[in-house]
């Protein structure tokens, strides 16, 4: 089945060489092992970058801060069951930060949730697996219906840095997905159970997960990554599989959601989905009308939520669980799309495009994207990242970042560029404006 499909296939691509660095942009993907190496059941990739990394104040706020950055890494894949992505960047002062600031970025390691980020990718089991485990970043993740939790990034606050990790569950009709957002800390956590009712009510079929029902919840308990208000919420989803064709799937989803214990808070959403594979184009296309009521809302725990937790965009200067939603409709569309002019099936694309957009019928426009291309066989790599919240009214916030990867000597050693926009909570819950910017060089050896 196309739509429910386990992550953890997809989420072999952060056992590439790439970061998940909150103040960098994510490389493009890459293949850690060369297209023509022999089959083996045990693969690895040894990496290591330098850079300079510089922080930037914004409107006035901050110091300008210089580091030297070096950067490890090391992937072991041992085949569909088992993998591993170990590093993270260290940055040592070189200039900047006031009296008292230490040789290495304190913010960087002051909680126990910012050693987390050593894991960037820890996988038990696999897509054929009834189980599987995974451990790491969470960069643009969605909990299965994606009511609830959609495009969310456990990394948007550059100043913690959590391993999050989720569990996969197949037992008869029920398909289970839990997730935390940090392993180490008392945070963002949920679940959601899918019931096939063809398979419950006629036996196992032909093509799974047709006809299905979800319920959901998501809390948080807001006690690392810095305090703020604890949520909870809850969706209940009804999915119908229209068109099967090899390939090719066609849906239609229609929920209802609320907030527990918060009477009048609710919202319902109806859409139409479409999934397409082919040898070179891996594509989902989804399209939703939602309404929103009393707080609540569709895609809460969102992109910019790391940041919202703290202070909502626009004037009220509040927390978004304490944020005064307006009730109305909305309408939501998604697009993932990957490309690769030679095999879809690699690791390596040509192009990957992610872009999700809400309008509101109160004049409100939410957009987040990023699109990643490979050049000149595949020796330059460009990338850029945008998030634009609260478009159209006073107050919207906006960020962005850009990525440039050239590889040269037969692509053992690279040239990267990085630059983007940052906000940094504070201790008071306002968000601190700033930008950083990266030259540095790297090398790695895979077999």
């Amino acid at each position: 089945m196309q739509r429910v499909r386990s992550r953890l296939s997809t989420l072999l691509l952060l056992l590439l060489p790439l970061s998940g660095r909150a103040s960098e942009l994510p490389a493009p993907e890459e293949s850690p092992i060369p297209s023509d190496s022999p089959a083996s059941p045990w693969a690895y990739l040894a990496r290591v970058e330098a850079a300079t990394w510089t922080l930037l104040p914004r409107a006035g706020s901050g110091v300008e801060e210089g580091f030297a950055q070096v950067e490890p890494t090391f992937i072991l894949d041992g085949g569909p069951e088992f993998g591993v992505n170990v590093g993270a960047p260290v940055r040592f002062r070189m200039w900047g930060g006031g009296e008292g600031t230490g040789l290495v970025r304190r913010e960087d390691w002051d909680t126990l949730s910012d050693w987390g980020q050593v894991i960037r990718g820890l996988k038990f089991g696999s897509d054929n697996a009834p189980l599987g485990v995974w451990f790491g970043a969470l960069e643009s993740y969605s909990l299965l219906s994606a009511h609830l939790v959609r495009r969310y990034s456990n990394r948007m606050n550059p100043d913690y840095h959590p391993a999050g990790g989720f569990l996969t569950g197949t037992l008869g009709p029920l398909y289970t997905e839990a997730f935390v957002s940090d392993v180490l800390g008392a945070r963002l956590m949920g679940a959601e159970f899918s019931l096939d009712v063809e398979h419950l009510l006629f036996g196992k079929p032909e093509n799974r997960g047709c006809y299905t029902l979800a319920l959901s919840a998501v809390h948080d308990w807001g006690r690392a990554g810095g305090r703020a208000p604890s949520v909870t919420l809850a969706h209940l989803d009804a999915t119908a599989i229209a068109v099967v064709r090899p390939g090719f799937e066609a849906l239609v989803i229609a929920g209802w959601g609320g907030r527990p214990g918060e009477g009048g808070a609710w919202g319902a959403v109806l859409g139409v989905g479409v999934d397409a594979v082919t040898p070179t184009l891996d594509m989902t296309l989804r399209l939703e009308v939602r309404r929103q009521h009393g707080g609540f809302r569709q895609g809460f725990f969102g992109p910019d939520y790391e940041l919202a937790r703290f202070r909502v965009e626009g004037p009220d200067g509040v927390p978004l669980a304490e944020s005064p939603f307006p009730s109305g409709y909305s309408l939501y569309g998604e697009a993932v799309v990957g490309w690769d002019a030679v095999h879809y099936g690699g690791l390596s694309k040509h192009l990957k495009l992610t872009v999700g957009a809400e309008a509101f019928t109160w004049g409100r426009f939410d957009v987040d994207g990023r699109v990643a291309v490979q050049l000149f066989e595949r020796s330059l790599e460009v990338a850029l990242k945008g998030l634009g919240v609260g478009m159209g009214q006073s107050g919207a916030r906006y960020l962005g970042g850009a990525e440039v990867r050239w590889r040269f000597l037969n692509g053992k050693l690279y040239a990267m560029g990085t630059a983007g926009t940052l906000l940094f909570p504070t201790a008071e819950g306002s968000l601190r404006p700033g930008a950083f910017a990266s030259v540095g060089l790297g090398v790695d050896s895979a077999r």
